[in-house]
């Protein structure tokens, strides 16, 4: 890949960097999901201020850290969320703090981030403010800080989401990390109402314009099978288990897999379980990590086609935003589309969404043949 773009970090004049190759990402996608040219080149921009000085950074040094954010550890990833009768949300999710030096310089860089974003577009941070000290603690562990989400909407003007790590004062807290956010956040009996799950990767908060805040907490399932995230869903007060199952089936084998148990034993599943005003949950989303569960992209993409226009989606815009990505072909890698989800909120219709990698430094090579899931070929 190459963008023209600003040099630092002692590169050559003229060498792409990260803030050019993601500025640029976000313009086209923009046009794909029905952003003028102005409101896209405004959100090119604030992507480029939110990454910093690594922004100038060229892409021949390599990640300026090692982010869980993405496989190549691209501090940036895209999403569209695809609803009947609309266009598809774009939505990017940055670490801001990447490059800082360490986990507690990074966290400190992201709060920075954010609460700039805060005086920008003139939203609060109350809930953010309340958590602070348990996710972003004097000496903190895991995998990430503060990654920062913006849903990009005609006007300029996007909703925000932070997401922060639970396992910041050690994994084996994390699970009392995330009761006692809840219980700060008003939500103090939603912890009753989570499933079983083998981890707490994220919780996430929505800051800004939004007709109702959410708190949403993520969870890890090991070695998930399609009957398993049906009873998830069921538990969450979320949609029929059917549904569930068929997406998940779907999305993890492909359309015309055999039937029989389906176990994803490579990369877990996770489950989103978003709390508004009341102990149960208010919506559910189910994630497969279509990447670790396909051949190439070309597989991917035929799965998201497929259902998408299950859900009476038109597909059209997804093929145009993965052109928008890169100039490579669907084919000739896996990790394009990273994720499928299925979401359902109370009182709207569910949502399919595509998480899309940026590829800034490494492109994963297709698998020799397509691989399946654990017993996906068993009849």
């Amino acid at each position: 890949m190459t963008a023209a773009g600003p040099t630092g970090d002692g590169g050559p004049p003229g060498a792409p960097t990260l803030g050019a190759l993601t500025g640029g990402q976000l313009r086209r996608l923009g046009a794909v999901a029905g952003l003028s040219d102005a409101d896209a080149g405004g959100y090119a921009g604030v992507l480029t201020e939110a990454l910093g000085t690594v922004a100038a950074r060229p892409l021949d040094l390599g990640p300026p850290n090692r982010t869980f954010l993405s496989d190549d550890h691209t501090p940036v990833e895209f999403s569209l969320s695809f609803r009947p009768g609309a266009a598809p949300a774009l939505r990017v999710l940055l670490e801001p703090g990447c490059g800082a030096g360490s986990l507690a310089r990074n966290g400190r860089a992201g709060l920075a981030a954010v609460r700039s974003l805060a005086r920008r577009w003139r939203f609060g941070t109350d809930s953010l403010d309340a958590v602070e000290d348990l996710f972003l603690p004097p000496v903190p562990h895991g995998p990430l800080a503060l990654w920062c989400a913006l849903e990009l909407r005609p006007g300029g003007v996007p909703r925000v989401k932070v997401y922060l790590n639970p396992s910041a004062s050690g994994a084996g807290r994390a699970a009392a990390t995330v009761r006692r956010a809840l219980g700060r956040l008003g939500h103090a009996r939603a912890a009753a109402a989570l499933p079983e799950a083998d981890g707490y990767p994220f919780l996430a908060l929505d800051l800004g314009d939004w007709a109702e805040p959410r708190v949403k907490v993520y969870l890890r399932h090991e070695g998930l099978t399609p009957g398993r995230a049906g009873l998830l869903a069921a538990a969450a007060g979320g949609p029929d288990p059917a549904v569930v199952e068929d997406f998940f089936r779907t999305a993890a084998a492909g359309p015309g897999a055999a039937p029989g148990e389906l176990r994803l034993d490579r990369r877990p599943a996770l489950t989103c379980h978003a709390f508004t005003g009341s102990a149960a949950p208010a919506g559910f989303t189910l994630h497969v990590p279509v990447r670790d569960y396909a051949g190439h992209d070309g597989e991917a993409l035929a799965r998201a086609t497929v259902l998408l226009r299950r859900y009476g989606i038109d597909p059209s815009p997804l093929p145009r935003a993965l052109s928008a990505l890169t100039g490579r072909r669907p084919e000739d890698g896996v990790g394009l589309i990273a994720y499928l989800a299925l979401a359902h909120q109370r009182g709207r219709a569910p949502r399919v969404t595509a998480y899309l990698s940026c590829e800034a430094y490494a492109v994963r090579p297709p698998e020799p043949a397509a691989f399946r899931p654990a017993g996906a070929l068993r009849g």
